[in-house]
């Protein structure tokens, strides 16, 4: 499918979803503008949706496993759980939090915060952080511990990201904020500009060597001094275009991810770009676009492209290494390592498995038969994530 092709039918379905929502209820386009749904939510408004067929697996040569389930409650798209060096904690749409145990999902405390939750949880060894959807930020201590609570100015859109003592919070109206995880302080605010049309957008900035990097609207990325937030760099990731607003979203919708001294990031409609991360000089770029985002190994990134196919690019040049589409209708969040492997989660909770030397599909597994809320966490056994239904599955391999 070429390029315009892929474009024209994104566009055309974010439209169709535009006047469902406004006759559905919106009395006008500006009561619920300017954010449009999820591109990869758009079949999945009812648990009734439908994928498309099984591929075929010809000669599975690994076992995946569920290690453990853990029940939590429900949640909206965007949620997943964090992943510290002892506890895994996820929150639910109701208020509830939890830490369980990474080995067993087991439940060391569950708590209510006592808001309704807009972003599912950000930690590190010593608290954890969710937001709301008036724009409270609550930090709970490792011990479940309400520690302190904090405003921002709107809803709260994505999990923070928690390290070197700053919770960096992104709020609705395109204000991204600093508070300091030990009393709630607000340190720095960022703002740009955002365009016409945004994607509806639950990625958290990556916190990296003393810097707080950040996908915005609009194709760029941002390198601010975490401490300050004293802006180092800005650089494109994608050049919005197109004939429309809604052919011109070009949004990073997923964490930026680091590579060695390179911080790399890839847009809806647009590029992937790795740049130094120091400088902001372009090392290269690839037009392969994504919503659902990347991760790594120690030779290649992981791509999971805008028309759901899986895609291997070299992380030294960005040369494609090879091109997977065999899951391409089963409707597949963004990758993770799972193991050896590479692991996508499709609408009906089947974990697939990708060969990292040559894209072959090797297993699947099912777990809870529920669409992920997001795209799945590293831990160290394979990888974590929340379903629709309420439960968080981790998974790995034997």
């Amino acid at each position: 499918m070429s390029e315009r092709s892929t474009r024209a039918r994104l566009a055309a379905r974010l439209g169709i979803a535009a006047l469902a929502l406004a006759s559905a209820g919106c009395s006008t386009l500006t009561s619920w503008m300017p954010t449009i749904p999820a591109p990869w939510t758009l079949g999945w408004f009812s648990d009734r949706y439908k994928p498309g067929p099984m591929p075929e697996l010809k000669a599975a040569s690994v076992t995946p496993v569920v290690n453990w389930q853990a029940s939590v409650g429900k949640v909206p798209f965007g949620f997943t759980p964090a992943v510290t060096t002892d506890a895994i904690y996820a929150a639910a749409a109701d208020g509830t939090l939890v830490r369980l145990d990474p080995a067993t999902g087991r439940v060391e405390w569950r708590i209510n915060v006592a808001a309704r939750l807009s972003a599912g949880v950000g930690a590190d060894d010593k608290v954890a952080i969710v937001g709301t959807g008036e724009g409270a930020v609550i930090a709970v201590t490792a011990d479940g511990k309400i520690a302190w609570k904090a405003d921002v100015s709107s809803e709260v859109t994505a999990p923070p990201a928690v390290a070197d003592g700053v919770a960096v919070v992104y709020s609705g109206d395109g204000r991204v904020f600093a508070l300091d995880t030990a009393d709630g302080k607000r340190r720095w605010v960022y703002q740009r500009q955002n365009p016409p049309l945004v994607v509806a957008n639950s990625a958290p900035a990556t916190i990296s060597h003393g810097g707080a990097f950040i996908g915005t609207a609009g194709g760029r990325l941002a390198a601010l001094d975490v401490t300050n937030g004293i802006v180092g760099w800005e650089a494109a990731v994608a050049v919005p275009k197109g004939a429309t607003e809604l052919e011109r979203i070009a949004d990073v919708t997923s964490p930026p991810v680091m590579n060695g001294r390179d911080v790399c990031a890839t847009a809806f409609q647009g590029r992937t770009v790795c740049f130094d991360a120091l400088r902001g000089t372009s090392v290269w770029s690839r037009d392969v676009a994504s919503y659902g985002g990347m991760t790594k190994d120690a030779k290649n990134f992981y791509i999971t492209d805008d028309a759901g196919s899986v895609i291997a690019l070299d992380k030294s040049t960005g040369a494609t290494v090879w091109k997977q589409d065999v899951l391409k209708d089963r409707k597949i969040r963004g990758p993770q390592m799972v193991g050896d492997y590479v692991g996508v989660v499709d609408v009906q909770g089947w974990l697939h498995l990708l060969a990292t030397a040559d894209g072959a599909y090797v297993g699947r597994i099912a777990t809870d038969g529920s669409v992920p809320a997001a795209t799945p966490a590293a831990t160290a056994t394979g990888a974590v994530w929340q379903s629709r239904n309420g439960s968080v599955i981790s998974v790995g391999v034997r």
